[in-house]
């Protein structure tokens, strides 16, 4: 977050009712300095502290600006009857199952997973908490998430549009490589239902992305190879346009 959202943030949580300070603009006792280094932590994104050190320099020359500026590129005329939208959860996401606490007392949390059948699993435990801290959880479904991307696969080819998922995989390293996985199961259900046992057995991931999977096929004996080739054919001319960035 920058300085102004940070202060925006805070205003809105202490309007809820939650004791937060607030953001010293210039600190000036030990409290006020503490206070300031303890929200400094959600200050900026992860590559600031990277561009600060100077091991990456991402302004751009002056002559370079100056003529941008000048000459800026046109993206075309934008109509009212343009196909091009963003599509987002509705329910079942982050943002639908968010919630926060504020802890009265020390203690130790964990995040556990119940299954359909009751099954409990521990995610994680020992998460040690102290007075007053702020826990904030969310949960995705995968049902949910899978049906969304169903959805708009179905919504890109029928009405002709490219199909573009926007995700951050090398920042977002644990959650984003996941949520990609499941659009490419979802995009290329039928292959993994067909040759589920094939692909497994060669070590398929579909977190992967399709360039591993490709990769992996290649090295199927040569009767499996063709008909996982075919069926990949096949669903290729079923689906929408994509748009692709290999950054």
């Amino acid at each position: 977050a920058s300085i102004p959202q940070l202060v925006e943030a805070i205003t809105e949580l202490q309007a809820q009712g939650y004791d937060i300070p607030d953001f010293p603009q210039d600190p000036k006792t030990d409290e006020e300095k503490s206070v300031r280094a303890t929200y400094a932590k959600v200050l900026g994104s992860a590559v600031n502290p990277v561009l600060r050190e100077g091991n990456s320099d991402r302004r751009v020359a002056a002559p370079v600006k100056a003529y941008a500026q000048k000459n800026p590129h046109s993206m075309g005329d934008w109509t009212a009857d343009s196909k091009s939208h963003v599509a987002h959860m509705s329910e079942g996401d982050f943002y639908g199952s968010e919630k926060s606490v504020i802890l009265d007392s020390d203690d130790s949390l964990r995040i556990e997973h119940v299954g359909q059948d009751g099954n409990v699993t521990v995610l994680r435990d020992g998460l040690t908490v102290i007075a007053g801290e702020i826990v904030d959880s969310a949960r995705l479904s995968v049902r949910q998430l899978r049906a969304f991307y169903a959805e708009q696969i179905a919504d890109a080819k029928s009405t002709g549009v490219l199909f573009s998922l926007h995700l951050k995989a090398t920042m977002m390293k644990v959650s984003d490589p996941i949520l990609f996985g499941h659009c490419v199961a979802v995009m290329y259900d039928r292959l993994f239902q067909e040759h589920g046992d094939v692909l497994t057995a060669a070590g398929v991931d579909p977190d992967q992305g399709l360039a591993s999977v490709f990769a992996k096929v290649q090295d199927l004996p040569s009767d499996q190879r063709a008909l996982v080739e075919g069926t990949l054919v096949e669903i290729q001319s079923n689906l929408p346009e994509i748009a692709m960035v290999d950054s």
